[in-house]
């Protein structure tokens, strides 16, 4: 093992519903990840500015209520944080999956808790290497 300081450990979901919040929020609690829950792109930069190396996972809806959606957080994270696992989900993007990028992996409304839970699995066992 490296000595790249502490693995990240954070699931930070992004999502303005709050009941589709709480919902991911008791789903990745059972997973080895730390859950944080934003309402907002803006508050989600705010955090990872503050600690995004602790982050090991986003999940967001496309749509936020706010100025930034999900998709201006998911290539602003994928900038700043490459490491950082992407879930976007969403039930009406329809023609914004063109818009998504490569970095990120897309999760339909209703998306199934099993497919969250291996989302979760794949960013705690599969980090992104870290960018020299």
């Amino acid at each position: 093992m490296t000595d790249r300081g502490p693995d990240p450990h954070v699931a930070l979901i992004v999502e303005d519903d709050p009941e589709v919040r709480e919902l991911a929020a008791a789903l990745l609690e059972e997973t080895e990840l730390d859950v944080v829950e934003v309402a907002s792109a803006e508050a989600a930069l705010a955090y990872l500015k503050d600690r995004g190396g602790e982050v090991a996972m986003i999940f967001a809806d496309i749509r936020l209520a706010g100025p930034m959606d999900g998709i201006g957080l998911a290539k602003a994270a994928c900038t700043l944080w490459p490491t950082i696992r992407i879930v976007l989900t969403s039930g009406v993007a329809g023609d914004r999956l063109g818009e998504l990028p490569d970095c990120v992996a897309f999760m339909p409304k209703p998306w199934r808790g099993l497919d969250v839970l291996v989302e979760a699995e794949k960013a705690v066992q599969q980090p992104q290497p870290p960018v020299a």
